[in-house]
């Protein structure tokens, strides 16, 4: 249906409306404005301006309401669970709520206010009003908040959404028994009073805002301390009086479905978070100590375990070999380092690359550390004699195409890989050496016979995760003498070096995030011959070499050379 001559000049006009609000506002600029009308023109009108900008990366969602609720003289309100009373959310269908894209707030006076995602809808609030018998007034804001904050209030079974975050908790303000013989009874009511579920909240919470892969909470004699890994090394958090540490462990063996009367054996749990609406895992592990439970939880994001290849932090002409090394028709490829260097998120990248509805691809993993779409995903469990080995016995029989195996950890599941590689499939996994040369005698020295690691193995990739530079507080840097004789042998003219001097941003370290160094081993028919021949390690590393095989720390300088990283920090990581 073609719009009449008023629509077509009211739609321009409120075009202009919007544009020229955002560039008022400071938000865009008029050629950005400008650029955004000519790629919607090219798009066939099918996307609204709004759209277009966000598309180009101009604004974001919420300036884009936030202008459009001026446009329409509607309030603009960034919204929270902390916002919204959530005995208001019955006050209208799911449906409707849904359907609409709305969220009942708060009712003051008998005036019931709803968030609103398209404040253009001119009958919505007689709508709402019909619907929950009460007065109405509507606030604009972004579908995103909206969703976030409904899923808070209405979560998927067995999710505990993190719906109240105490950014600034003051634990002086906790009061706890200061008797040091609770019973479970006390305990266990103890672990559902209000101040122990916020503050376990606000450490889940704030150590995923922190990019935290683990939580460490460990009691003393006197005090407990709670520790946050992040970009690898540990930081103290907060430290809890110590009488709470029995309630806090509880309180997490509760939400993982352990057994919170047993604290004389280590115990395993799962915790599945929703937070702003995103589905995070936790593993927990308990570990019985002389002054309690120490608690490590491991935060599984699928955010940073589903990296695309050119995002891992390869060098062009690595990611390209590495691409094609993925794509091989059969054989095995293996992923070396020590724990907590990347692996996994490797190999998922890897299989996520290749991952197509004409090939059959099948894991097996302890534990499957993210949901890959379109993969067939089976979890190792040891206590029911469902192992890797017999695992990989049952799959063989599944007609896979390619098989990502977690570790191959002994000759049992080595020699069934090695077979599969053998007979034409691809095989994925992972080993724990310093180096991509080491895996070959690694697999020997577990008995697989040379010739057979000869005949399978089409690559080795060894990889370290070293921390980058902070960007707020990247300064050029003097290198001392034994950065000047690393680069020395890479670079005639030694190039300039930065380091991070320290902000609020990166807590003062200097460093804020991480990225990859690696080395991948393609061998050769030379290199073949001399693992068939059962050479030392020490003549492989040398043959390699010769071959001009580029190292970890030749990586790890390469990206020092280009500003990413420090010497001193790969140095710490990779040199031996």
């Amino acid at each position: 249906m073609n719009a009449g001559p008023g629509q077509t000049q009211h739609h321009t006009a409120f075009k202009s409306q919007l544009g020229d609000a955002l560039i008022a506002q400071g938000v865009i600029t008029r050629q950005q404005l400008d650029q955004a009308l000519e790629e919607q023109a090219g798009s066939g009108h099918n996307k609204l301006l709004g759209e277009m900008l966000i598309e180009l990366g101009f604004v974001t969602e919420a300036q884009v309401m936030e202008a459009l609720a001026k446009s329409y003289g509607v309030p603009f309100a960034r919204i929270t669970p902390r916002l919204a009373d959530p005995r208001m959310i019955d006050k209208l269908p799911r449906e409707f709520v849904d359907g609409q894209g709305v969220l009942p707030l708060f009712c003051v006076d008998d005036v019931l206010t709803v968030a609103v995602s398209e404040p253009a809808n001119l009958f919505l609030v007689d709508e709402v009003e019909r619907i929950s018998g009460k007065r109405a007034q509507i606030v604009a804001a972004t579908a995103a908040d909206i969703r976030g904050t409904l899923q808070a209030y209405l979560p998927s079974a067995n999710v505990f959404v993190i719906d109240e975050i105490y950014e600034d908790v003051d634990i002086r303000e906790f009061t706890v028994s200061e008797s040091q013989s609770l019973d479970l009874g006390d305990i266990e009511e103890m672990s559902g009073q209000s101040p122990v579920v916020k503050l376990v909240n606000y450490l889940i919470y704030q150590a995923i805002h922190d990019r935290a892969s683990d939580i460490h909470i460990e009691p003393d004699d006197h005090r407990c301390r709670v520790r946050y890994r992040v970009d690898g090394r540990l930081l103290t958090k907060v430290a809890p009086p110590y009488q709470m540490h029995p309630a806090i462990s509880s309180r997490i063996k509760i939400m993982a479905g352990m057994d919170i009367s047993e604290r004389r054996v280590p115990q395993d749990g799962d915790i599945h978070v929703a937070i702003d609406g995103r589905p995070i895992d936790l593993r927990v592990s308990s570990m019985p100590g002389k002054f309690g439970e120490k608690i490590v939880i491991r935060i599984i994001d699928n955010r940073s375990t589903m990296i695309p290849i050119e995002k891992m932090g390869m060098s062009q002409v690595m990611s390209e070999k590495w691409r094609q090394l993925i794509r091989s028709s059969n054989g095995m490829v293996l992923v070396t380092g020590p724990t907590g260097s990347g692996k996994s998120t490797t190999l998922y990248s890897a299989i996520n690359e290749i991952n197509s509805d004409e090939v059959n691809i099948s894991t097996v993993e302890n534990p499957v550390e993210a949901q890959v779409p379109n993969i067939n995903q089976f979890q190792v469990n040891e206590k029911a004699g469902f192992t890797f080995a017999g695992a990989l016995r049952a799959l063989l029989r599944q007609d896979p195409d390619v098989l990502m195996v977690g570790e191959i950890r002994d000759l049992e599941t080595a020699t069934i890989a090695t077979q599969a590689a053998l007979t034409g499939h691809l095989i994925f996994s992972t080993l724990h050496t310093n180096d991509s040369i080491s895996a070959v005698t690694r697999l020997v020295n577990m008995g697989m016979e040379p010739y057979l690691v000869s005949a399978m193995l089409r690559g080795v990739l060894a990889q370290r995760l070293v921390r980058k530079i902070c960007p707020h507080c990247k300064e050029h840097d003097t290198p001392d003498k034994i950065s000047l004789q690393m680069i020395a042998s890479h670079f005639e003219e030694p190039p300039q070096l930065f380091r991070g001097i320290g902000c609020s941003r990166c807590r003062g370290t200097g460093y804020a995030g991480r990225v990859g160094i690696y080395e991948l081993l393609l061998p050769n028919e030379e290199m073949l011959e001399h693992i068939a021949a059962n050479k030392s390690l020490q003549d492989l590393r040398a043959l390699a070499a010769n071959l001009g095989h580029k190292t970890l720390v030749d990586d790890g300088i390469d990206k020092a050379a280009n500003g990413l990283t420090t010497i001193q920090e790969v140095i710490r990581v990779a040199s031996s």
